[in-house]
């Protein structure tokens, strides 16, 4: 993989707008110094400025903006599948590429804090089709082995490309490189070192907003820098999602920044999601923790208050949630043997500092346990993608890792662990790739296209302006989507209640809802949660049956007449419709 230098900056300062709504003013290009040293002018964001000498940009229509500057490929998150989509675009030519990410790339995100494993299966022998059977069986009849093959191998690859490149791998007893493991903070810190490498603009606390269109194709993103308290633009060839998913707030370890950002604005400029009903994923944690790994509780005895044990066998999340909804439940990890505890420690350290800061030890005393919801985190829905390059419905927008459906790797269960790992390796070089394939087939014209801001709920209210706050929305949303006798434990009147509290706080929230500076952010996250809240309970609704992750204690049977995906869609009256991907052995799978 070629590492690209970076490019010619000019430096440029953004007046910044007196209104949240790009129709109403827009950012402004003040005074440049240019900085020589390269191929072309880059900003001082590291985005490639438009030629305006060759190829003037016209003047935007009503309603749309000016830009900053563009880059051939913008990446919109810095988790592991926006550092692979950044480092994909590079290595495919792309001659500017700009991430930016809601927190700090590297250390933001569900990866960032923690240790993940990965689907790291060698080539030779069986092993491969052994692995992809064993996640099939747990699938539903909704996974896809061609894609299975084709995440196995570009994981493979990539994971042999972080050694080449030198990533730490730890050694096994005989001295040999563990690959299948990776340690979250040194990952993400490794990532962001290539990135940056690969002479890639990183646009930290910089989150994304809205969208860009020109005449149905997506054309950049516009956003708000916290450190510089002032809107930025960025017109793009292509744009890759990889904003994660939305765990609804919930506050699952490093997902605070996972609001479902993505699934709005992808919906605003015309895309589609699939399996948004596979979210109902819970994680098990200490109830004074944001913990939620489940690797140590694998060792665990759970009981009562009474101290009357819980049978856990099969699955764990689910006998800990029926005992919750009784009374408080307790574990104690004493069936992990004095070696097994050392290996946890060691490899699990963010899983004890909640215990050790409160004098218990939790091999030995018992500690209450919560349920916190991951979501679409570690679910598996998400925006659907429709080609091999992780292409949305929508032309020149991509997705990657979390924010797209991995419906094509684990079907209706969870994605957690390896395989979303996996996932986010693969679909970030894919998109990636792709994105600097669709970037250079537009040529010198891309920068000049005229633009409009798609954004809607939050950013340009239908309505008066005010009467609704952000976090009334956001309460709301988690009123809904938070109790495990609402979410984890469906039943249809009760998803319709839901739907119509849901649909009415949409109505309020796209006439009124709206801010103003480094508020729009809030407001934003609060719109995208309540569109992802819609677009799950409204496919839950739509499958009746139980499924995976979707259990309906109304319709507890699986249907196999149902084996089929639901895709969603639209934002005033939200669609869903049943969907049968081809496939080229011939059946759904």
């Amino acid at each position: 993989m070629s590492l690209l230098a970076p490019q010619q900056r000019i430096i440029t300062r953004c007046c910044q707008s007196s209104s949240a709504g790009l129709g109403a003013s827009s950012p402004r290009l003040s005074s440049s110094v240019l900085v020589h040293g390269g191929a072309g002018p880059v900003s001082a964001y590291g985005l490639r400025a438009a030629r305006s000498r060759s190829n003037p940009v016209q003047a935007s229509p009503p309603g749309a903006s000016e830009t900053d500057g563009f880059a051939d490929v913008l990446v919109i998150g810095g988790g592991p599948a926006g550092a692979w989509a950044a480092l994909g675009a590079a290595a495919s030519g792309a001659r500017s590429v700009v991430l930016v990410d809601k927190g700090y790339c590297g250390t933001s995100g569900a990866t960032a804090p923690a240790n993940t494993g990965a689907w790291y299966v060698p080539p030779e022998g069986d092993a491969r089709e052994r692995a992809i059977e064993a996640r099939f069986a747990r699938s539903g009849g909704l996974a896809h082995r061609t894609w299975m093959e084709r995440v196995l191998d570009a994981t493979y690859t990539q994971i042999d490309q972080l050694a080449a490149w030198g990533y730490p791998f730890p050694l096994d007893d005989s001295g040999l490189q563990y690959r299948a493991n990776l340690r979250g903070p040194d990952y993400m810190h490794f990532l962001r070192r290539q990135i940056r490498r690969a002479g890639v603009r990183v646009l930290d606390h910089s989150p994304a907003l809205e969208l860009l269109v020109s005449d149905g194709v997506v054309a950049g993103a516009r956003g708000y820098s916290r450190q510089q308290d002032a809107p930025w633009a960025v017109r793009a060839g292509a744009v890759v999602l990889a904003s994660g998913g939305c765990a609804f707030l919930s506050k699952a370890l490093g997902c605070d920044v996972n609001t479902g950002d993505g699934y709005l604005m992808a919906a605003e400029a015309g895309a589609d999601l699939s399996g948004m009903e596979f979210s109902a994923q819970y994680g098990i944690s200490p109830a004074y923790a944001s913990v939620t790994k489940g690797l140590p509780f694998f060792w665990a005895t759970f009981t009562r208050e009474s101290g009357e044990e819980i049978d856990s066998r099969g699955d764990r999340m689910l006998a800990v949630a029926r005992a919750l909804r009784e009374g408080p439940v307790y574990a104690v990890l004493d069936r992990a043997s004095p070696e097994t505890q050392r290996w946890l420690r060691d490899g699990q350290p963010n899983c004890f500092l909640p215990h050790d800061r409160l004098g218990i030890d939790p091999f030995r005393q018992r500690f209450p346990v919560a349920l916190r919801l991951e979501g679409t985190v570690r679910g598996s829905g998400g925006i659907r993608v429709v080609d091999e390059g992780c292409g949305t419905s929508v032309p020149g927008l991509y997705a990657a890792g979390d924010a797209a459906s991995r419906e094509l790797i684990v079907g209706s269960s969870s994605g957690g662990g390896s395989p979303n790992a996996a996932w986010a390796i693969s679909s970030g070089t894919w998109a990636g790739r792709a994105a600097a394939q669709f970037a250079a087939a537009l040529g010198d014209g891309a920068a000049a296209r005229r633009v409009r801001a798609a954004g809607t709920a939050g950013l340009r209210p239908s309505g008066r302006a005010g009467g609704i706050e952000a976090r009334e929305v956001i309460e709301l949303v988690q009123q809904e989507m938070l109790p495990l006798d609402k979410n984890l434990f469906r039943r249809g009147d009760q998803i319709e209640a839901s739907v119509g509290r849901l649909e009415r706080a949409w109505e309020d929230a796209a006439a009124h809802l709206h801010a103003g500076g480094v508020a729009q952010v809030r407001a934003r996250e609060a719109a995208a949660m309540l569109a992802t809240a819609r677009f799950c309970y409204r496919s839950a609704l739509a499958r009746a049956e139980s499924r995976g992750l979707h259990r309906r204690t109304d319709l507890p049977d699986t249907d196999p007449g149902q084996t089929h995906h639901l895709i969603a869609g639209g934002l005033s009256a939200v669609w869903v419709e049943p969907y049968r991907r081809p496939h080229p052995r011939g059946d759904l799978a």
